[in-house]
């Protein structure tokens, strides 16, 4: 059974409460000192909300101390609670985002937060977080990167109000103020961008010419792309079955984890494709037979020298040297995926089939592409309006009858 004392300031208004839930005694009979945690209630808070809250505050703390988990939760460094935070996270957050999180929790938050008990960190804390990310970078960070960093504490804070350590995260974005971010514009490949590109393949790699038409027919990202199999094929119905995604971590080999938001799914692509695909698979067999067992092969379409899975990260760095050097335009090899969607929605798909072959599990991410959609059409009435107005202002000119120059 807790024990609640209220603390008042010297007017006699109370200021917080004190929550006690005794611990027993040790082994040698002496009284253990109380598990304690104090609940501060948030102002403009009535009576009845209070009471309410503490009631909550109360019986979450008597179940942590039943658990026996925050014997030193009054007195926890954030230091110690993101080794809890980077615990519960496993297995939760995909192998690549975990990496990153940890990376940025070793090298920024605990260096320069870790210190500060989690109960003691206020807004004040965090926003000389966000201003030393700004100043103290060799690279100046773009406001999406400082924001990316200033998730991951703001994730820590949130998982730690869930389990009751801080009553509120002062982490919350209301509380701070970040760098202006301007919305990132969609990449994409024009039309006849698109068909000038696809003409450059001929005289590449078949392996490369086949991941840029999958890239395009299919939408699939890059990681998905590179671990297709062979047998993720239906060569008679020309489908494509997404079921896993490459990735590779900093001094591991190239791995595999199911596509993002875990979505298998199958996509129906073009005779002409499916006919590279096959053309690529007659490729790999005839290198595995002439390399017989230095082939390190598991059906992959896309590979090294001896069969063994491309590295996730070759596509965009050879569609970069592509590009330059057929003097097109940059983008980036993720811009393919953006140029299936917005070319899919340009010729009437509907936005949940698009959002379906994309493995999207927001339709508001598809979305994004519908203003590019929206700029084609005003490009398109543009053109058509300033045709027409050409013609309008130089009705003399068109209607002008043709001179005969008689000659001797």
């Amino acid at each position: 059974m807790a024990n609640i004392s209220e603390r008042k300031d010297k007017d006699g208004n109370i200021i917080s409460y004190r929550i006690r839930v005794s611990r027993g005694y040790d082994g040698q009979g002496n009284k253990l000192k109380p598990y304690e945690k104090t609940f501060k209630p948030e102002k403009g808070m009535t009576k009845r909300q209070i009471e309410k809250e503490l009631q909550r505050q109360v019986t979450l703390f008597e179940e942590e101390c039943k658990n026996g988990n925050i014997s030193s939760a009054p007195n926890m460094k954030l230091r110690d609670f993101c080794n809890t935070y980077l615990d519960i996270k496993t297995g939760i957050l995909s192998p690549r985002t975990y990496e990153y999180y940890t990376r940025v929790i070793n090298d920024l938050i605990i260096p320069l937060l870790g210190h500060i008990r989690i109960t003691d960190l206020k807004p004040a804390h965090v926003q000389q977080f966000i201003k030393y990310i700004q100043d103290n970078s060799e690279k100046k960070p773009s406001p999406s990167t400082i924001k990316r960093k200033v998730a991951i504490l703001q994730s820590i804070l949130r998982q730690a109000v869930k389990l009751g350590l801080i009553q509120t995260n002062p982490a919350n974005a209301e509380r701070l103020t970040m760098p202006k971010q301007i919305a990132p514009q969609v990449e994409i490949f024009t039309r006849q961008e698109a068909v000038e590109m696809l003409s450059c393949l001929e005289d590449e790699q078949l392996q490369y010419k086949v991941i840029v038409y999958l890239a395009i027919m299919s939408g699939a990202r890059e990681g998905e792309l590179v671990g297709l199999k062979f047998s993720d094929v239906d060569f008679i119905n020309h489908r494509i079955t997404i079921e896993r995604s490459a990735y590779k971590l900093t001094g591991q080999p190239v791995q595999t984890k199911p596509p993002k938001d875990s979505d298998v799914r199958t996509v129906k692509v073009d005779e002409y494709t499916i006919d590279l695909i096959r053309q690529l698979k007659a490729e790999k067999e005839r290198e595995q037979f002439r390399l017989g067992t230095a082939w390190q092969g598991d059906e992959w379409l896309f590979t090294t020298w001896n069969g063994s899975i491309m590295f996730p990260s070759t596509p965009s760095h050879w569609f970069r040297d592509f590009l330059k050097r057929h003097n097109l335009k940059h983008r980036k090899f993720h811009a393919l995926r953006h140029t299936s969607a917005t070319l899919l929605l340009l010729a009437g798909t509907n936005v949940k089939q698009v959002s379906g072959r994309l493995g999207h599990a927001d339709l508001r991410i598809t979305n994004q592409y519908l203003h590019c959609i929206a700029e084609a059409d005003e490009a398109a009435a543009n053109a058509l309006g300033s045709m027409l107005i050409t013609q309008k202002k130089n009705p003399q000119e068109q209607e002008q009858p043709h001179t005969i120059q008689k000659t001797g």
